[in-house]
């Protein structure tokens, strides 16, 4: 039995950047009942309300659900409304410098796109992340541009050489999400067991980049119990499994 299931989002509960599917909902209304669910990804608070919050149907019980956008490194708990329970902030200089080396990494890998939809660099406070395409990319062309992340690898090693101490990894379909040193899915996995209670070991981690490099693969690194999904089709399914044996 677990006390808590943590999902990733874009790619685990979603496609990427679009709302929860009904049924997805009202799955996780269902799991809501026997235990608590985290989720935890790259994106802000207003696209974790588009996506998820204000997509629950009214009898999930929201008291039991932990919403941490920028890869942990802020919280959101429901006591009347939505409100923020934390949030680590990256300071001018530090954004300067991922800025520029954002710059120089994609003029040295090559990777510059024929066309993109919308700014392709996003500052969300405490995490910068990069999206090949740009934030309003169509989802076809996203799931066609990196759909085994070998473009984004390539990036990724060269940003890891020009930032040094910061946490550098893979996530959604285009995505490169940065935050400070030793910020990712573990470090935001245990910052949500010092705030919740719950001990890591009685969590489990579902995401679909459970992979070395994939922004989901700390989680497994942390020695969570782990699921590797498709995409939320297969979620559904795993969902129903921890219900029907929580129960």
């Amino acid at each position: 039995m677990k006390e808590l299931v943590a999902f990733d989002l874009d790619g685990t509960l979603a496609e990427s950047k679009q709302p929860l599917g009904e049924p997805m909902a009202e799955a996780l209304a269902d799991l809501l009942e026997v235990a608590h669910v985290a989720v935890i990804s790259g994106g802000d608070w207003p696209q974790f309300d588009k996506q998820v919050a204000s997509r629950l149907p009214d009898r999930a019980d929201a008291s039991r659900l932990w919403l941490m956008p920028t890869t942990g490194t802020k919280l959101y708990r429901h006591d009347g409304g939505w409100q923020p329970i934390y949030a680590e902030l990256f300071d001018d200089a530090q954004k300067a410098a991922i800025l520029s080396a954002f710059d120089a990494a994609l003029v040295a890998t090559g990777f510059v796109p024929e066309q993109t939809w919308g700014e392709r660099i996003e500052d969300r406070g405490s995490q910068i992340t990069f999206s090949a395409l740009g934030q309003q990319a169509p989802i076809g062309a996203k799931e066609h541009w990196d759909p085994d992340f070998a473009k984004r690898r390539i990036i990724q090693a060269d940003l890891r050489q020009r930032l040094p101490g910061l946490s550098i990894n893979m996530g959604g379909a285009t995505s490169i999400d940065i935050t400070r040193e030793g910020v990712d899915k573990a470090y935001g996995l245990k910052k949500l067991s010092a705030a919740s209670g719950i001990a890591l070991d009685a969590m489990m981690f579902i995401g679909d980049a459970i992979f070395p490099g994939g922004n989901d693969y700390p989680a497994k690194e942390l020695g969570l119990d782990t699921v590797r999904v498709r995409d939320p089709e297969e979620t559904l399914s795993v969902i129903a499994a921890i219900v029907a044996c929580q129960k």
